[in-house]
């Protein structure tokens, strides 16, 4: 299987390299640091130390109090991140700016893996989530690097597709050191796979041990200062929406407009490059809106701010009385629905939240996520029942809250994982 899956992946090289150019259409970054894709990046990062990788945004913003803690705990090793996506390099950038160095991970083939490797030569390879590549796990294991896959998740429909590989993927998950799961069901499923069971650590999920650094805390004071005159209105937070969840959360939002003529809705897409075409759809529903990126402030008639900046998504939802957590009106699996909870507000999320089941469910059975179909006249009664019961709402946010802060200590269980693989170090 490894032979056919490599041989593949250099055939598909032309294909991907034609899918950059299309992404690029709407996110020049795509086209640029292209010889980083291969493993090129001499000179660009510190070797000897620990590498982490977070594949885009999601990732890249929980695996940040790890690599602050990593920093605090291991001062003297160099610290290489490493992203997929434009977006989450440019959160790397903006958060840890020259602290770490920052490159894209290599394609997973031989040559530009082990080109990238002999240039970090790392002592710990850390990859968040469940990122499976083959070829790095093979070659890591060769080397003798350890790797660790941390707050690993893994859904039941994942297993099933992984379990289709048969002894293939029983083989290469015996070459990571260690899985450290979110929970005993991620686990489980795991070791289902062929797993060895002295390989996983049942650490839970760093995503609860969110917090606003000083820098967040500043900025939404400062938000507040100037929107002050505006926080007596209701507000309602759209975040990390796709596209076809946009129409329907616009059509909810007209309909609340009829009973709460004063609510304001704060839209965020999830990828940049729908910043435009959002936009456009708030433009055709005839709603007076402002953007983000033009640091205007929201004025009586403001209707709706359209979220099209990069790294504000914590601070905006500090502003909101309701949140939405999209990604979950269509089958994509939802987003982080911790960060709300984070300002004690209430969750509102689609029916699909698969990729983060168990805090879904934790959230659901605390009474602190409420959950609608793919509906706008399903959104729009959700949200209208909140809107209508200040009390409740602010107990459903409580509740969130409450859920967040009892599932804390994820990182430092971590930690001492990672310390197994460092103390001599």
């Amino acid at each position: 299987m490894s032979i056919v899956y490599t041989i593949l992946l250099y055939l598909i090289q032309p294909l991907v390299w034609l899918r950059l150019l299309w992404r690029s259409r709407k996110a020049p970054d795509y086209r640029k640091r292209w010889l980083e894709r291969y493993g090129f990046c001499k000179n660009k990062v510190k070797s000897g130390g620990i590498l982490v990788h977070a594949v885009s945004v999601g990732e890249t913003l929980a695996a940040i109090p790890l690599i602050k803690a990593l920093q605090n705990h291991y001062p003297q090793l160099p610290i290489t991140v490493t992203t997929m996506t434009p977006t989450g390099s440019k959160q790397v950038k903006s958060i840890l700016k020259e602290s770490v160095s920052h490159v894209y991970l290599p394609y997973d083939l031989p040559c530009a893996i082990h080109r990238f490797l002999k240039t970090v030569q790392p002592k710990l390879v850390i990859i968040m989530e469940t990122e499976l590549w083959p070829n790095l796990i093979s070659q890591c294991y060769s080397k003798k690097i350890p790797l660790i896959i941390a707050n690993a998740r893994l859904s039941e429909r994942s297993a099933r597709r992984y379990h289709k590989l048969g002894q293939a993927i029983s083989k290469l998950l015996a070459k990571i050191s260690t899985v450290a799961a979110q929970n005993r069901q991620d686990g489980d499923r795991f070791i289902s796979l062929g797993l060895p069971a002295d390989h996983l650590a049942v650490t839970g999920s760093i995503k609860f041990d969110i917090e606003l650094t000083a820098k967040q805390q500043q900025n939404l004071a400062q938000l507040k200062q100037q929107w002050q005159w505006q926080l007596h209105r209701p507000v309602l937070i759209a975040a990390s929406t796709h596209s076809g969840e946009d129409e329907i959360i616009l059509s909810a939002f007209q309909q609340l407009l009829k009973n709460h003529s004063n609510l304001l809705l704060i839209l965020v897409p999830r990828h940049p490059e729908r910043f435009k075409t959002v936009e456009k759809l708030i433009a055709d529903n005839g709603l007076n809106y402002i953007t983000r990126s033009s640091k205007q402030n929201p004025t009586d008639q403001t209707q709706v701010i359209l979220g099209d900046t990069m790294g504000e998504l914590l601070e905006l939802y500090g502003l909101a009385n309701i949140a939405f957590v999209g990604g979950s009106l269509i089958e994509h699996g939802g987003h982080n629905p911790l960060e709300p909870a984070l300002h004690h507000i209430p969750i509102i999320s689609g029916k699909h939240f698969f990729n983060f089941k168990v805090i879904g469910e934790q959230l659901i059975e605390a009474n602190g996520m409420l959950v609608c179909d793919s509906s706008a006249d399903s959104l729009y009664s959700t949200i209208n029942s909140l809107l209508n019961d200040q009390s409740r709402c602010q107990q459903i946010g409580e509740n969130a809250y409450q859920v967040l802060k009892n599932n804390q200590g994820a990182l430092n269980r971590l930690l001492e994982v990672i310390h197994h693989y460092l103390e001599k170090s």
